[in-house]
């Protein structure tokens, strides 16, 4: 009987936790809020077309579900809210880009059962000032998670997407959405 209950606890628990990882940390209007103080700028779109299409492919290994992708530009500094599937599920992260390089990247829904610990500040202080090199690629190594690769791997596809797209915009780009 003893071991029955401390079996059926321990399942308990693991169950819990792996749900209670699941969740909206931030709202995307919250996000957008603490990025720019000042008030939050109108909304513009980059059109996924041409190269930037065949880029955004390469970077993410498959199409991007849409033609376009919103994100939010004042002076040099932008924001971006992009989801990408973790193992089944998307991961919906913000990001922010200041003059080419990654200030920000933060968890804003999380709906896998495995690989949360992503939104920890030990894990995202790894991407803090990252740009992308001559290969397009991020420039610096970031350590894995344990039990969190396919996650890790979102996150870091997300975030040089990110910064691609950022490198990309010009003022003709620069459009206020309908």
């Amino acid at each position: 009987m003893l071991i029955r209950t401390l079996v059926l606890s321990t399942l308990f628990l693991f169950c819990s936790t792996s749900v209670m990882a699941r969740g909206v940390y931030q709202s995307a209007e919250d996000f957008l809020d603490e990025v720019f103080p000042g008030g939050v700028p109108e909304p513009a779109v980059v059109w996924l077309t041409g190269e930037r299409k065949e880029k955004t492919k390469a970077i993410l290994g498959h199409p991007y579900p849409s033609l376009r992708i919103r994100y939010w530009r004042h002076d040099n500094r932008s924001a971006w809210i992009l989801d990408e599937i973790g193992k089944d599920l998307p991961i919906t992260i913000g990001l922010v880009i200041d003059n080419g390089h990654l200030d920000t990247i933060k968890v804003l829904t999380f709906r896998e059962s495995r690989g949360w610990e992503i939104r920890h500040a030990f894990f995202t202080d790894q991407f803090k000032d990252a740009s992308l090199n001559g290969n397009q690629e991020l420039d610096r190594h970031i350590d894995g998670i344990s039990g969190a690769t396919l996650s890790v791997r979102a996150m870091k596809k997300l975030a040089t997407l990110a910064l691609y797209l950022d490198s990309t915009i010009t003022t003709a780009d620069v459009q206020a959405t309908p």
